[in-house]
Formats: C-alpha cells, sequence, structure tokens
C-alpha cells in the first residue's frame, strides 16, 4: 500500500526557518508531481507549491522568496524549506502526490502541524 508520511513540523518563532520532509513508499515516487499544501483552522486547505517529476517547481505568491520545494528520488523524499517564517504560515501542512494525470486520485499524507509564534 502507499504511505505518504509528512515529518519535521514543530514550533518556530517568527522569522525562523523549518524544514518539512515528506516519505513516500509503495509507488514508484519519481514519476509523479508532488505538492504541498497547507490548512489553517477555518480556512480552505491551499497549495502552497509544487515539484514536478522532472524537477520543476511553482510556488503560491504568498511563499515566492520564503520557500523552497525539492525532491531527492533516491530517498523517495520532497522536501518543504521554510524561511522567514511569519504567524500566518501557522497550518497544519500536507504532502501529496499527484496521480491526476494518470487518471487516478492523490495520495495524502496526514499532515504535519507548524506552528509560528513567539
Amino acid at each position: 500500500q502507499v504511505q505518504v508520511v509528512e515529518s519535521g513540523g514543530g514550533l518556530v518563532q517568527p522569522g525562523g526557518s523549518l524544514r518539512l520532509s515528506c516519505a513516500v513508499s509503495g509507488i514508484i515516487f519519481s514519476m509523479y508531481r508532488m505538492e504541498w499544501y497547507r490548512q489553517a483552522p477555518g480556512k480552505q486547505r491551499e497549495l502552497v507549491a509544487t515539484i514536478s517529476s522532472g524537477g520543476s517547481t511553482d510556488f503560491a505568491d504568498f511563499v515566492k522568496g520564503r520557500f523552497t520545494i525539492t525532491r531527492d528520488n533516491v530517498k523517495n523524499t520532497v522536501y518543504l524549506q521554510m524561511n522567514s517564517l511569519e504567524p500566518e504560515d501557522t497550518a497544519v501542512y500536507y504532502c501529496s502526490l499527484d496521480r491526476t494525470r494518470f487518471g487516478g486520485r492523490n495520495y495524502w499524507g496526514q499532515g504535519t502541524q507548524v506552528t509560528v509564534s513567539s
């Protein structure tokens, strides 16, 4: 079975940095676009960043210049490096494996909590 497991969340002060990891197993990871979403209480889940199977990246406007998404196809892991964190970045961050290109639905992890506070 496919497993998507996020880690690396925690408490960080404003202006600080954090790196999230998403480990994938049970599927050929290198074939798929990977996505990071986040969801704050009372808000819709929003797309943060994507990275294609070939390494092309895209970012939401609210994280451009602050966040970086990378992938390691040997370790089957995607990362989200978050710098200059703000309280507004507080949310549960989810990793998703995009299968829509192949006619399937995404696989999702359980999420990891990021809290930005003094």
